[in-house]
């Protein structure tokens, strides 16, 4: 009867254990579906695009065109302006943007028309023969090679810049590098200048810091559910101890910023020690990571304690949230965040330390107590 009630038990043991993989499982998938959502709404309420590849087909027109992606391709119309930081931006032959073109990109390609001005720095630029630009332009690329239409003047920093037989600059020239080709094609004047380049960091910059938040709080608010849907207790334990002992955790963590990079750079002193060197410094990136979440979650966590509210995951939403507002600030931001990451990373550096002494210290008595079974 006893080993019928233990096998009995056993079973309901396991069957409890397995629902809560399965509602931790379910929960990590309904957070990320949410966020999903969540940011996918904006991105098509609006004309501001994040990832992969933003593409205007042909046929296709929209207002305005804000992009942080892989590539960015116009093929259709946009009847406002288009700024861009991607790994290629084109606008295609038949493409049409009749406001302005902002690009950062390692390939900028204008084969359709840029009814204003363009601005533009990258790896490589190509005003195609069929391209053209009704306004002026204002570029700073490695090699620049102009073969259509510029309607104004043209400001052009390069190392090579191409005049091809088809290019017609309707003002002035100014450049830096090495000026070659067709120079009759400019119907003003052509002038050294070494101070010409592109100014798209004013506009391109507040966009992409806040593409690149928007990006960590996501990536952030996924990495913190599956901490809290697979290690709730240690989660919790490790916010305990940033809020009881916050000078400690953040001494542990400033000691473990500097002395482990110091040990990885030493292994790779050896040949055999880098690859070491470089799973080592991937790991740590990892764990820094984590413990810039856990540092959030550990604050958050302190701060609705405070309030009489007790949620593990409002206490993430919450920190996450506010330290994706305050790293945006500046100066100010930076070093909250630095300070955060060095809460969390004493404290989780203390909590994997004792969770591994605790193991190590219960396995030899839970042999002993195994051996009689």
């Amino acid at each position: 009867m006893g080993a019928k009630s233990d096998g009995i038990g056993r079973r309901g043991s396991r069957q409890r254990t397995n629902r809560r993989r399965l509602l931790r499982m379910g929960t990590i998938l309904l957070v990320g579906l949410l966020i999903a959502g969540t940011v996918a709404l904006p991105v098509s309420a609006q004309t501001d695009e994040a990832g992969g590849s933003v593409v205007v087909e042909e046929g296709e027109t929209v207002e305005n065109v804000n992009a942080f992606a892989g590539h960015v391709v116009v093929r259709g119309t946009v009847t406002g302006d288009v700024s861009a930081m991607a790994g290629n931006v084109r606008i295609a032959e038949g493409g049409s943007v009749e406001g302005d073109l902002q690009a950062f990109a390692g390939n900028v390609e204008i084969a359709g028309t840029v009814g204003g001005d363009v601005s533009a720095a990258g790896g490589n630029l190509l005003i195609a023969d069929s391209g053209s630009i009704g306004e002026d332009l204002e570029a700073g690329a490695g090699t620049a090679t102009i073969d259509g239409e510029i309607g104004g003047n043209a400001d052009i920093g390069a190392d090579t810049i191409t005049l091809g037989a088809n290019a017609s600059i309707g003002g002035d020239l100014s450049y830096s590098g090495d000026l070659q080709g067709n120079q009759d094609a400019v119907a003003g004047s052509i002038s050294e200048d070494a101070s010409v380049g592109p100014d798209v960091g004013p506009t391109l910059g507040p966009l992409a810091s806040w593409l690149f938040a928007l990006y960590a709080l996501v990536l952030n608010l996924l990495l913190g559910a599956i901490l809290l849907a697979l290690f709730p207790r240690f989660s919790r334990h490790v916010a305990d101890r940033v809020s009881t002992a916050p000078l400690r955790s953040g001494l542990v963590g400033l000691a473990v910023l500097i002395v482990v990079p110091i040990l990885l750079v030493a292994i790779a002193i050896t040949v055999v020690g880098i690859p070491i060197t470089i799973l080592g410094l991937f790991v740590f990136a990892l764990v820094c990571w984590i413990a810039v979440v856990y540092g959030w979650f550990a604050i958050a966590a302190w701060a609705l304690s405070a309030l009489g509210v007790e949620s593990a995951w409002l206490a993430l939403v919450v920190g996450l949230v506010g330290g994706a507002l305050l790293s945006q600030l500046p100066i100010v931001g930076g070093l909250v965040t630095f300070l955060v990451l060095l809460l969390g990373l004493g404290a989780l550096s203390m909590g994997l330390y004792r969770h591994r002494r605790g193991r190590r210290e219960s396995g030899p008595r839970q042999t002993t107590l195994a051996g009689p079974e």
